[in-house]
């Protein structure tokens, strides 16, 4: 049996004992938190019109905060989601292994410094027009901002390689158009 890395193990412990928040990913072995001003430009780093309600006073010490309520080292960070289907046309799903060794062999290597792989239940109609239930795995990826130019291209091999690999019509990106502030 191979060793999993810190962060899809401890995912899965914390998916199994119910306790996954929003905004909390696995990184490094440590937790990264992410936090967003509240109000209509939906939690995004930069402007919006409704700066949302003021942060609660504070009593005692406790982290630095700017203005805006944000942790004074907060950093901007983009959000993409890859969605992977695991049926396969003419053969058996893709197993827990196989999508282990992908990941292993695939992404990882192109972001070491961690990530959040959940599974979940999804269906999608197929180019054939037929619908599709599949057991899916969701891959969140936080990058820092000043590196979305050389993640969007790693992101893309990926979604070429699981593709061509498991004989797949397509791997779903989503990508959060606003930065995210994060802190470790």
């Amino acid at each position: 049996m191979t060793e999993r890395p810190v962060a899809r193990s401890a995912t899965r412990l914390i998916h199994r004992v119910g306790a996954v928040a929003a905004g909390v990913v696995l990184v490094g072995g440590g937790l990264l938190s992410g936090c967003a001003t509240a109000g209509s430009n939906g939690g995004s780093l930069g402007g919006g019109s409704d700066p949302g309600p003021a942060p609660a006073a504070r009593s005692g010490p406790g982290p630095a905060q700017s203005a805006a309520g944000l942790p004074a080292d907060c950093q901007p960070y983009e959000r993409t989601e890859l969605f992977f289907g695991t049926g396969r046309a003419g053969a058996a799903p893709v197993s827990d292994q196989e999508f282990d060794a992908f990941t292993d062999a695939e992404i990882t290597p192109r972001f070491p410094d961690g990530l959040t792989m959940l599974t979940g239940a999804g269906q999608w109609r197929g180019s054939d027009g037929k619908l599709a239930k599949e057991r899916s795995k969701v891959l969140i990826l936080l990058y820092p901002k000043p590196s979305a130019a050389e993640s969007g291209p790693k992101i893309e091999e990926i979604r070429h390689l699981y593709e061509q690999k498991f004989n797949q019509e397509s791997v779903l990106r989503a990508d959060d158009p606003e930065p995210r502030c994060v802190t470790f």
